[in-house]
């Protein structure tokens, strides 16, 4: 398989051509599904609520997407993470996730990490670390406490999905 200007593509699952202002543009599949999760921390930005975005992947399909809407709603729960579960659990009639991927924007805390836990997500991909309260990341590093563990990337496009977030905060203030 061969790529733009005749580069070569060696695994199809890791990369993404994608057409962008009449531009041809090559990048990582979670870099392409992470900027999906991006785009979706954005709406947040016109409903006043902290910008993280979440979707949902199996066999190369989006079946889930959502936006933090606690402020809006009103409900503690309504993290991005837990409602792309929900969704992505409705659509298959499932509880069970093992199939799929989530990708979020920031790490993911512990209620959605439970949450995680609890669905069977294979694997989570998310952009920013959560340095201010217990998240993923630690919640996994303790093999003893939980039956599930999820493979987990991160750093995927750490710089936009930490200033959004950054920029957020600093206009409230």
């Amino acid at each position: 398989m061969s790529g733009p200007e005749g580069s070569s593509i060696k695994n199809a699952r890791l990369c993404v051509v994608a057409f962008y202002m009449g531009v041809v543009v090559q990048m990582n599949i979670d870099e392409f599904y992470m900027k999906i999760a991006y785009d979706e921390a954005m709406k947040c930005l016109d409903i006043d609520e902290v910008p993280v975005g979440a979707i949902i992947v199996k066999d190369d399909q989006i079946i889930a997407a959502a936006h933090n809407t606690r402020e809006t709603t009103q409900m503690a729960t309504a993290h991005a993470e837990t409602l792309a579960i929900m969704e992505a659990c409705s659509k298959l009639k499932s509880w069970r996730l093992d199939d799929c991927t989530l990708y979020t924007t920031l790490e993911p805390c512990l209620m959605c990490s439970g949450a995680i836990v609890s669905s069977r997500i294979k694997r989570v991909v998310y952009g920013t670390r959560e340095y201010r309260w217990i998240a993923l990341d630690r919640i996994i590093q303790d093999k003893s406490s939980i039956n599930h563990h999820p493979e987990i990337t991160s750093g995927i496009m750490e710089q936009e999905c930490s200033q959004i977030i950054k920029d957020y905060f600093k206009n409230k203030r």
